[in-house]
């Protein structure tokens, strides 16, 4: 759609909220910088139009933007959709997520997207053992980086390609093995101040409750289009979790709510797309 062909109407403020709330269910997800310049109009100005337009239903508010109601809807679009949205910050979260790998060290990763990146970028790592639900994990996983790969079985969700079922193995007796892990990597569908990480299937949030119950520490991967959103189901509050990483820094509420519960915050920084591998040493 056009949003130049009538100039006066653009500037007037209920005919520029009509076409902005247009031009987000068209997009999708839009930047407050990506609206204020295809208007000709402040940050500001965009901001009150995007608060008064969420206040009506018309779209969702995020932090930094917008999203419309369909694309919400579709938190659960299929794995192969969801490769291409937001794949820069997703790579960027997962070269941080790797920086808390060590050597030698047991993980588990949950089925998404940006844990997939994560397991790609686990090249420079050695004797990984890796328990996921993923179905794509393992051949995202570099083969010189693991000793062991195990599989939790179940259901399998076509749409996400992740089985879905108790985060456990059986002996050959039948009697269900004691598990555990040095740091479970969980991607979330929403984070927020007052309801946590949330996910938007109530079956996979409790299976990411168990992995997490079942780690020595706990890293939740999200980036910033999940802020300040809550999904269907809860995976846990905010202190279940030691770190949350993410492409850039969140709002001040969800900063201020994640310091009072002793989560660290891991964004990237200048020049650097990682911190240093935490690795054992013989």
């Amino acid at each position: 759609m056009s949003v130049d062909s009538n100039e006066r109407q653009r500037h007037l403020p209920a005919g520029r909220k009509a076409q902005l709330a247009a031009y987000v269910a068209e997009t999708g997800q839009v930047t407050v910088g990506e609206l204020a310049e295809r208007f000709g109009v402040s940050i500001d100005t965009v901001r009150r139009d995007l608060d008064q337009l969420a206040a009506e239903g018309s779209l969702v508010r995020t932090y930094g933007g917008a999203v419309s109601l369909t694309t919400v809807s579709r938190t659960d679009r299929a794995v192969d959709q969801r490769l291409s949205v937001q794949e820069q910050e997703k790579e960027k979260i997962a070269a941080l997520a790797a920086g808390l790998v060590q050597d030698g060290s047991t993980i588990m990763i949950n089925g998404g997207t940006t844990t997939l990146a994560l397991a790609r970028n686990l090249g420079q790592h050695r004797d990984l053992t890796v328990a996921t639900n993923n179905l794509l994990v393992p051949g995202a996983l570099p083969a010189t980086a693991v000793r062991d790969i195990y599989i939790f079985g179940g259901a399998v969700r076509a749409l996400t390609l992740a089985t879905i079922g108790p985060v456990s193995f059986r002996a050959n007796t039948g009697a269900d093995l004691d598990i555990s892990c040095d740091l479970a990597l969980i991607g979330v569908g929403a984070v927020s101040a007052d309801a946590g990480y949330t996910t938007s299937n109530l079956a996979e949030a409790a299976m990411m409750q168990e992995m997490i119950s079942r780690a020595a520490r706990v890293a939740i991967l999200a980036d910033t289009s999940k802020f300040g959103r809550r999904l269907f189901a809860q995976v846990s509050e905010l202190a279940a979790a030691d770190y949350l990483i993410t492409d850039s820094a969140p709002p001040p509420d969800l900063r201020e709510a994640l310091d009072a519960n002793g989560v660290e915050l891991l964004i990237p920084t200048a020049g650097a797309t990682a911190p240093a591998s935490r690795r054992q040493t013989a």
